[in-house]
C-alpha cells in the first residue's frame, strides 16, 4: 500500500475509534497525577494552578463552541460512526484562519486535564501524541473532503493552515451564531471538564489521605452544577426546543 492510502486508511481506523484515545490518555494521565501527588508536588498543591489549568480547558471549549454555532447542519460536529460527514464546505468565520478548528480547541480541552499532571515530560509526550494520532484523522478527513468538493477544497485550503491559525484574513461567519445547536452538541464539554477536575481532585486527597472522602469544595459543586446542566439539555435534545434547522 503507498504512504497516501496508507495515511488515509489509518486515518479512517483512528477516527472510527476515536473514542478510546481518550480513556488511555486518562489512565496513563491518572498514574503520573497520583505519582507526582505522592512526590508532593507543589504545583499541585497549588489551588491557582488547577483554575488556570481550567481556563486552557474553557478556552479549548470556547473554540469549539465558535466553529459549531456558526456552522450548517452536517459538519463540525461529533461526527457519526459511520464516518464522515459534510453537507457543504465551511469557509467562513473560524475556518478563514484554520482548516481543523475542532481539533485545535480538543487539544487545548485534554491539555487542561494533561497540565494537571504538573509533569512538564507528560505534557510534552501527550501534545506530540496527539498531533501525530490526530494528523492521520486530519489527512483522511482532508481526502474525504477533496473527493466530495474537489477543486473548491482545493482552493480554500491553499492558504489555510491545518491546525495552528493565521492571524490574518478572517471572513464573517456565513451563517448567524446558532446558541441552540451548540447547547445540544456541546453540553457535554463543560460536564466533562469539571467531571475530570473533580476526579483528579478526588484522587489527590486519596493518594494524601488514603481515605474515600468527598470534598465539598469548588470542583464537587461544579462537577454537580455541569451535570445538571448537562442532563436538563440531553432532556431537552429529544424535544423540539433545541431545533434550529441547521
Amino acid at each position: 500500500m503507498a504512504l497516501q492510502e496508507e495515511f488515509e486508511s489509518q486515518g479512517n481506523f483512528l477516527f472510527r475509534y476515536r473514542s478510546y484515545f481518550p480513556l488511555i490518555f486518562l489512565i496513563v494521565a491518572a498514574v503520573v497525577f497520583v505519582l507526582e501527588v505522592e512526590k508532593e508536588n507543589q504545583w499541585l498543591l497549588n489551588p491557582n494552578y488547577w483554575f488556570f489549568s481550567l481556563g486552557v480547558g474553557f478556552f479549548g471549549l470556547l473554540i469549539r463552541v465558535f466553529t459549531v454555532g456558526f456552522t450548517p447542519k452536517n459538519t463540525s460536529g461529533r461526527n457519526t460512526a459511520e464516518g464522515q460527514v459534510a453537507d457543504e464546505l465551511n469557509q467562513t468565520g473560524i475556518y478563514s484562519l484554520v482548516r481543523h478548528p475542532l481539533y485545535v480547541g480538543n487539544y487545548f480541552m485534554w491539555l487542561a486535564v494533561a497540565m494537571l499532571t504538573a509533569n512538564l515530560w507528560f505534557i510534552v509526550a501527550f501534545t506530540l501524541f496527539y498531533w501525530v494520532y490526530y494528523e492521520r484523522i486530519m489527512y483522511a478527513e482532508e481526502a474525504f473532503l477533496r473527493g466530495k468538493f474537489g477543486q473548491d477544497y482545493l482552493s480554500w485550503a491553499e492558504n489555510k493552515p491545518a491546525f495552528v491559525p493565521k492571524l490574518s484574513g478572517f471572513v464573517k461567519p456565513k451563517y448567524p451564531f446558532s446558541l441552540k445547536k451548540v447547547l445540544k452538541k456541546e453540553k457535554n464539554g463543560i460536564a466533562a471538564l469539571f467531571g475530570l477536575f473533580w476526579l483528579f481532585d478526588f484522587l489527590k486527597n486519596y493518594t494524601a489521605t488514603c481515605e474515600l472522602s468527598v470534598v465539598q469544595n469548588f470542583w464537587f459543586y461544579g462537577f454537580i452544577g455541569s451535570m445538571i446542566f448537562y442532563l436538563i439539555f440531553k432532556v431537552l435534545k429529544r424535544t423540539s426546543l433545541l431545533e434550529d434547522g441547521r
